[in-house]
């Protein structure tokens, strides 16, 4: 018998849960993308998306999901033979750097510990040594998916200004944006990306690149850019079309406004409390249960955890046999060990990870909880009892 009929729960770090609001919004007939309500409603969303960034910059949409965000930034941006840095902690990043050498671009890559952060000492001594500015950009991801560490961008903002090198500052936000506080301006992030599908609620299918002045400028000073992935008439269209370079998104642009109705109703002061909260109550249970077993949260220091997903390490084949167990027995789909394989473990079996972004709330976390702990003991496998009530602890404010 298996107690998984029922809605499930896909506790994943993307697609994340879709609102029934925004599943409401989209489910109509097919709009007018001539006139009317569907492009009269673009200035006030592109409006309180960039809200969501915390810019008054520009932002583009395009109909991709993350890796198409990735494209965009680069394709307007740096040129074919030109060269990047990239900073990687993790999985995704790399991936950004496969996108570059893909566009002709030569990538210098920094490498960092899964789970850790920038050596920024090592930054400046790159950045030093780079005294002709061939570097036209530093690419980094805030809230990387796979690992679940996240990074300040703060100080790489510092860096490039103390060393008054021209280099673009580009952030991934994919995972992190509406989920863990991000502050493109206040931060000097010249260019951040992110996508629909986490938090922001929507199921995949757009990607969004915001930027500022500065590289508005590096976009002019490219020859060539492909017609499709060239902001400029995204930022200033003459027609509704030139929002996405021909035929609309449509039902996923009522969704969005519906998302972002969401979630500026809440506050992202608020929505940010409420990620840290829920993250610290997931943390508690994990801690808990490890006492007396294997599991282990990927990233040891609290300060570089993000409040939207969390890694995990439970041994080979383990985590492999734990995500079964909950998604066939209970319903609740846990994300896989996204780039965490090695030579003992090259499937990554002995991982998997928890999404807790967006639509997420106190029952939902204390749910997965409680299937994660019904399947440790299930599986035998070892650890501490009383995981769920130690994140109910912290979720109640004892």
């Amino acid at each position: 018998m298996s107690l998984a009929h029922g809605r499930t729960y896909l506790a994943i770090p993307g697609p994340s849960v879709v609102p029934d609001a925004v599943l409401r919004a989209m489910h109509r007939a097919s709009p007018n993308i001539y006139e009317g309500e569907l492009p009269d409603m673009m200035p006030d969303l592109m409006r309180d998306l960039k809200r969501v960034a915390r810019t008054e910059g520009h932002a583009a949409i395009y109909i991709s999901n993350g890796h198409g965000a990735w494209e965009a930034s680069l394709a307007n941006t740096v040129a074919a033979g030109e060269k990047i840095l990239i900073l990687a902690t993790g999985f995704f990043a790399l991936g950004w750097a496969n996108i570059a050498r893909a566009r002709g671009i030569e990538v210098d890559i920094l490498q960092f510990a899964n789970g850790g952060t920038f050596d920024l000492a090592r930054v400046v001594q790159t950045l030093e040594a780079d005294n002709t500015h061939s570097y036209k950009a530093v690419l980094a991801v805030f809230v990387d998916t796979s690992s679940s560490n996240r990074n300040a961008f703060q100080p790489l903002r510092s860096i490039l200004d103390d060393l008054d090198h021209p280099a673009l500052l580009m952030a991934d936000c994919i995972a992190g944006m509406a989920c863990d506080r991000f502050e493109m301006d206040e931060w000097g992030v010249d260019v951040a990306v992110t996508g629909s599908q986490k938090g922001l609620m929507c199921p995949p299918g757009l990607g969004f690149v915001f930027f500022n002045d500065k590289a508005v400028e590096a976009r002019q000073r490219l020859k060539h850019v492909s017609m499709y992935w060239d902001w400029t008439q995204r930022i200033a269209p003459e027609a509704f079309y030139q929002y996405f370079s021909g035929t609309a998104p449509t039902h996923h642009i009522y969704g969005l406004r519906a998302a972002l109705d969401m979630i500026h109703a809440e506050g992202l002061d608020a929505i940010w409390d409420r990620h840290a909260t829920l993250a610290r109550a997931i943390w508690a249970a994990c801690e808990h249960w490890g006492q007396d077993g294997p599991l282990k949260l990927n990233v040891p220091d609290p300060a570089l955890r993000s409040h939207a997903v969390t890694a995990l390490s439970i041994g080979n084949p383990l985590g492999t046999r734990l995500r079964r167990w909950c998604s066939h027995e209970a319903g609740v789909t846990l994300g896989i060990g996204l780039g965490m394989g090695s030579e003992d473990d090259p499937k990554s079996d002995g991982f998997f990870r928890f999404g807790h972004m967006g639509h997420v709330n106190a029952h939902m976390i204390l749910g997965l909880l409680g299937a994660v702990e019904a399947g440790l003991g299930a599986l035998d496998i070892p650890h501490r009892a009383g995981g769920v009530t130690e994140a109910a602890k912290v979720i109640s404010g004892v």
